[in-house]
């Protein structure tokens, strides 16, 4: 079964100077992911969605109990923690044609490629999976046409690319060739 919002990048060096989609896609309107979810997304999301089965048991044997109502709080449950894992592991960075889309967990921003002036690596303090304590680190910055303090895209101690240096870098220089292409 396809799952688009997992396709990782797949852009080589010979595509690129060849003078292709610096992402290596064919349909430059569809929006893709330039990177796999690393191991700390999909392992709660995973985390998650094993809870929910246990919720859903229970759902069950509080049905089978006779009272349907509080086995139907417990679906809602599940079903709640069904859809934050899913939008777990699709929340992230997606590209197309038209611009460069942050999906979080509770909204999503898009950017036009025409408010883009510059997409770049930066050594500073960064967040730890996204919790309060900082720690040093890579940052990939995008830097508005308008102006202003550049916003953080991802960094190379968030729940993608923690313990990943390697997968830090692949992404952060796809997304960079995307903004030179794009620009």
């Amino acid at each position: 079964m396809p799952l688009p919002f997992l396709t990782a990048d797949r852009a080589h060096d010979d595509d690129a100077a060849a003078g292709a989609d610096p992402l290596g896609y064919e349909d430059p309107d569809r929006w893709r992911r330039p990177f796999r979810p690393g191991p700390w997304r999909v392992g709660g999301a995973a985390l998650l969605l094993l809870l929910a089965s246990y919720v859903l048991f229970s759902a069950m044997i509080i049905a089978m109990a006779g009272s349907l109502s509080a086995a139907g709080v417990c679906v809602g449950v599940a079903a709640l923690m069904i859809v934050t894992a899913v939008r777990l592991v699709r929340s992230g960075v997606v590209v197309s044609a038209q611009g460069l889309r942050r999906i979080g967990l509770l909204r999503s921003t898009t950017v036009r490629r025409q408010d883009i002036a510059a997409i770049r690596t930066a050594q500073q303090p960064v967040r730890w999976l996204g919790l309060p304590r900082t720690v040093q680190g890579q940052a990939l910055l995008l830097q508005p046409v308008r102006g202003g303090a550049p916003d953080t895209l991802f960094t190379s101690h968030d729940a993608d690319f923690l313990g990943q240096p390697e997968s830090f870098d692949r992404a952060a220089d796809a997304l960079e060739g995307w903004a030179a292409a794009h620009r």
